[in-house]
């Protein structure tokens, strides 16, 4: 099931909130199990079987927490740990790379939808509890609602125990919140289905090869991309945070436009925030972080620490995927981020802002393009595509692209950009002669109205369309 169907809209979704809501606000152990049951329910509706998967990492990561967390566990607490991590690391290792690397020869292992996800989550507990910054769960059924949360539990944001660890013993829902949440909600499905999709239409028949690509069509397919799975991941995850919300939750964010970054380094520091925090908390700073340099007043940062952002980001590739070209994007990444510690940034922090954001672009952009083809001689063939002016054929753009895509594509490009936000912002501050504040009353009726009509806008796109894909659901 996901978001983003008619299914979830006008069925899971009201039918949750009502049995949510049904029971008092006192009986949090109930509206607890409410959550806990559709949660179930929501990831078994797709692939039934894979529940098991899931509870029995549940079960085997409650046990661990148990047992690191024990009085008296002494040198004990490190062998769980370390076997935690092997079961955790084995499963995900099995179900998300034994095809690759056995090429189908022996039997095909079919991925189950989100264990990326819940995987990095479960993880996050079991360390957390070894280091001493959380108490073990003893109550499973906590543990397991921390777990298969269904607004995150596909795909993400990554949400770490210790961030709402409270939250599944003391929250409280109120109208404000509520109404916050689904206006969050409603953004994120408005991101999804009215600019990923549309952009998705154009851009896969470009990149599967099922029309002609001049360098006009790969460049305008290449932005397209990076606009569709910008707001393909960023809508998903405003949907979730707007879900927890409606459920009093609260996570944190996921995304703080990355395409106005002035480096890789502060792109990363800008996108799919739970995923970087949680490599630079669990493995970066594990590894040594950039403390092994050659002295701490040095203007060197030393092999050690060019070594560790190597292996992060070829880690974070690969967790995105079992694919060489993930790997490859990943070590892409971090030889950028290496040059920026080596010498590049302090270049760039000499020079305008916007020099740094076009180069981070530029940057990322052919990023995207070897994230998303299905090979590298297919990334580097496109690649060459974009440079071949000689054969820019604007012509053959303009017949693929209809009124819709090019506005689409306009808006992608401006909504990336915190403009309307920072125009709110403005707004928001303005008085009346009495004090009264009159900017805050025109945002926020405008905002009412802006939702109203894109949630009509957005379900009748649904509704009238069968394109419907998430590009993290194969991560």
């Amino acid at each position: 099931m996901i978001f983003s169907s008619t299914l979830f809209i006008f069925i899971f979704l009201p039918v949750t909130l009502a049995a949510y809501f049904i029971v008092p606000k006192r009986c949090l152990s109930a509206r607890n199990a409410v959550l806990l049951a559709a949660s179930i329910i929501f990831y078994a509706w797709g692939e039934p079987k894979n529940i098991i998967l899931m509870l029995a990492s549940i079960i085997a990561n409650y046990i661990f927490g148990r047992l690191i967390g024990a009085p008296g566990s002494g040198s004990r607490r490190r062998l769980w740990l370390v076997l935690s991590v092997v079961f955790n690391l084995g499963l995900l290792g099995y179900f998300k790379y034994f095809n690759l690397f056995t090429g189908g020869l022996l039997w095909k292992v079919t991925l189950p939808i989100g264990i990326s996800f819940f995987t990095f989550q479960i993880m996050s507990y079991v360390i957390d509890v070894y280091r001493g910054n959380v108490a073990p769960q003893n109550d499973i059924f906590k543990l397991a609602l921390y777990i298969s949360f269904f607004p995150q539990l596909i795909a993400g944001p990554i949400v770490r125990y210790i961030d709402i660890e409270k939250q599944l013993t003391e929250r409280e829902t109120t109208f404000d919140g509520f109404a916050a949440g689904a206006t969050r909600f409603v953004r994120g499905f408005a991101k999804k289905i009215l600019i990923s999709n549309t952009l998705a239409a154009f851009v896969d028949p470009v990149f599967n090869g099922e029309v002609t690509v001049t360098a006009a069509v790969a460049w305008a397919a290449a932005i397209g991309y990076a606009g569709q799975i910008f707001f393909d991941f960023s809508g998903y995850s405003d949907m979730a945070i707007g879900l927890g919300k409606m459920f009093g939750f609260d996570f944190l964010e996921n995304f703080d436009y990355p395409y106005i970054s002035g480096s890789v380094k502060e792109f990363w520091r800008r996108w799919h925030m739970s995923l970087s925090t949680w490599f630079r908390d669990y493995l970066y700073i594990p590894l040594g972080g950039s403390r092994k340099g050659f002295g701490a007043d040095s203007k060197y940062v030393g092999l050690r620490t060019y070594l560790n952002l190597v292996i992060v980001f070829a880690c974070t590739g690969f967790w995105h995927g079992a694919s060489w070209t993930f790997l490859i994007w990943g070590l892409y990444h971090g030889f950028f981020l290496v040059l920026e510690r080596a010498f590049l940034g302090r270049w760039l922090d000499k020079l305008p802002k916007a020099v740094g954001v076009i180069y981070t672009l530029l940057v990322v952009l052919f990023g995207w393009v070897l994230f998303r083809a299905d090979t590298l001689a297919d990334a580097l063939a496109f690649a060459g595509i974009m440079f071949d002016f000689g054969n820019a054929g604007f012509d053959v753009l303009a017949a693929l692209c209809d009124r819709l895509t090019v506005v689409t594509l306009i808006a992608s490009v401006i909504l990336s950009t915190p403009v309307f936000p920072r125009l709110r912002g403005r707004l928001e501050r303005i008085k009346g002669k009495n004090g009264a504040d009159i900017g805050l009353y025109i945002t926020d009726t405008a905002s009412l109205v802006q939702c109203g009509l894109l949630l009509c806008l957005s379900v009748m796109f649904l509704t009238g369309s069968d394109y419907n894909p998430f590009i993290y659901f194969r991560f």
